[in-house]
């Protein structure tokens, strides 16, 4: 459960295939105001089955950090920006951190009605 007067924040996963596009896509987003920060880690190694083969690829991670309230548009903002047909966004709760953080957090973004 999100601490007592801390924003309801969360963590978005996605992967895409290079960090130059990953970071393309954190920084189109943080120009929307749907996130307030991406980290990309890379490289990673994902293996998955995919139309019945298993595949094992190179890719960027990418953890988006924004508020709960901007999910829905940061969805339909990632489903146009991301170059994957079937994309990764895992919404994940931040159930505790640093109220400094959180509160940044929610100061960076934008939610889906336009209030801060």
């Amino acid at each position: 459960m999100a601490q007592e007067g801390t924003p309801s924040v969360i963590l978005v996963l996605t992967t895409l295939p290079d960090g130059d596009r990953a970071r393309r896509l954190v920084q189109a987003l943080v120009d929307r105001r749907l996130v307030a920060c991406g980290t990309v880690i890379e490289p990673v190694v994902s293996v998955y089955r995919w139309e019945g083969k298993v595949e094992e690829t190179t890719e960027a991670q990418v953890l988006l950090k924004t508020r709960r309230e901007c999910w829905e548009a940061l969805r339909v903002a990632l489903a146009e920006l991301h170059p994957y047909d079937v994309p990764e966004f895992l919404a994940l709760p931040v159930e505790n951190g640093s109220p400094a953080y959180l509160a940044w957090v929610r100061a960076e973004t934008v939610s889906q009605g336009g209030g801060g």
